[in-house]
């Protein structure tokens, strides 16, 4: 069966920001350090140059490249450049010189000894040794198969983390029923990719299936001397199709490869929102051939192209839909779907309420109020047997029992959190009152200046 692997390794994803089923894939897994290993000698350097080249010219997508990084990795063996008996250091120029020649985030090499030798057992591709596979499969047991956080965010948001798109045959795909069991009881929702370097394409199509139709065409694979491969949307989905919720995506640049995939798909088919910074650009599938002594290189070997553009996002990147500073993408994305919420004129008041209640500490978040301590030191006083005191630049509730709680102003017009209290308990100060908001209280306790 093929599969498409399309992902980047740690080092790839930092640069760009920067296992092969129908695939886009990701860096060698962490594994247990062994004894440091013998160093590496130049007959060593000269032979893994040798097969990466080999590699090279027989997978290689674009063979019109070819030619160009062999003459690269020559010239870094001829110049002394790769003289180095660290092999972490050799892999890491070799890689920079690869992406040189090459402009693709694919293209890469990794010391891996614990994969090289799980690799070595296939008959045919790297990839498809049961050894290896076995690796990624434990790796991705271990992360919950990339969905690593869930969480229900004020509002009713739904928030999911995916850190990589794991796949493991009738493994993951229960992971994801489990998560969009979830997703799909929020009001809006909102998926995190920031950082996620890629994956396998089985993940991302299983993902994609629950907010489109079925059987639709997601992508195309295409391979030099080989027929198109279709990737298409799925039929059958434990956990139901999600329809008629606000979808937000998170993107920064170092989202790579089949994680780029999804994003692309949902801002091409309209899907929902893209939020942050644009991602790597690095497109291509890819596949690992293992390259002695305990090295494994990715080589692109495909290409997709989407039925919407009849392109893809190799070297350009997905842009967002919302440009904004990657750190701030969720506050940015809880404030859109806030306020697409509460522009629903059909919505239940009381549904209406959280959303207003969540949307006024998003705003407090995203452009944090300053009072002046003249103003605040004004708002001081007892109201009903309650003391605000003004202490160190901010007003403080002190409470009978003597334990003491800042307030955080929300609004200019007076409106504070309550530290401590999760944003469950406000209080607004007029001067001459105090009112008390609770959030789950359809009305503010009013108490009066003492």
């Amino acid at each position: 069966m093929n599969r498409f692997r399309l992902i980047l390794s740690l080092s790839a994803a930092a640069c760009l920001a920067a296992s092969p089923a129908l695939a886009q894939q990701a860096a060698p897994v962490a594994v247990a350090r062994a004894e440091a290993a013998a160093p590496l000698t130049a007959g060593q350097r000269q032979a893994a140059v040798a097969s990466i080249i080999q590699s090279i010219e027989a997978r290689y997508v674009f063979p019109e490249r070819a030619p160009a990084i062999r003459d690269r990795l020559n010239e870094g063996l001829a110049s002394g450049r790769y003289d180095t008996d660290d092999r972490n250091v050799f892999a890491e120029r070799v890689t920079a010189d690869l992406r040189a020649a090459s402009g693709d985030g694919h293209v890469y090499l990794t010391h891996a000894p614990d994969q090289y030798a799980a690799a070595l057992g296939a008959e045919d591709d790297a990839q498809d040794s049961p050894a290896l596979q076995a690796i990624w499969a434990a790796a991705a047991v271990r992360s919950n198969h990339g969905l690593t956080e869930t969480r229900i965010l004020p509002g009713n948001l739904r928030y999911l983390r995916i850190s990589q798109f794991h796949w493991v045959h009738d493994r993951t795909g229960q992971a994801y029923d489990d998560a969009m069991r979830f997703m799909r009881d929020g009001d809006a929702l909102i998926i995190d990719l920031r950082g996620n370097g890629g994956g396998d394409h089985a993940a991302v199509r299983y993902l994609l299936s629950h907010f489109m139709e079925p059987d639709q065409l997601d992508i195309t694979f295409l391979e030099a001397g080989k027929d198109p491969v279709q990737s298409r949307t799925l039929d059958n989905l434990p956990a139901g199709r999600v329809r008629g919720k606000p979808l937000y995506v998170l993107i920064d640049r170092r989202v790579g490869s089949a994680a780029e995939a999804f994003a692309y798909d949902v801002q091409q088919f309209r899907l929902g929102t893209l939020i942050g910074a644009t991602t790597g650009g690095a497109a291509n599938n890819n596949t690992f051939f293992p390259i002695a002594p305990g090295f494994m290189l990715s080589v692109s070997y495909g290409r997709p192209v989407h039925p919407v553009t009849g392109g893809n996002w190799e070297a350009v990147g997905v842009s967002p839909d919302v440009a904004v500073d990657p750190e701030t993408a969720l506050d940015a994305a809880m404030a859109q779907a806030l306020q697409t919420l509460l522009a629903r004129s059909e919505a239940d008041p009381v549904d209406r309420a959280g959303w207003e209640w969540a949307r006024v500490a998003i705003e407090a978040r995203l452009h944090p109020v300053h009072l002046p301590p003249e103003r605040l030191n004004a708002l001081a006083g007892s109201y009903g047997g309650r003391t605000i005191v003004f202490e160190d630049g901010r007003l403080v509730w002190r409470r009978p029992n003597g334990r003491t709680a800042a307030l955080s102003p929300l609004t200019a017009d007076g409106l504070f959190a309550v530290e401590g209290t999760d944003d469950r308990l406000r209080m607004r100060l007029t001067g001459d009152a105090l009112e008390v908001q609770r959030i789950d209280e359809p009305a503010p306790s009013r108490f009066a200046r003492d």
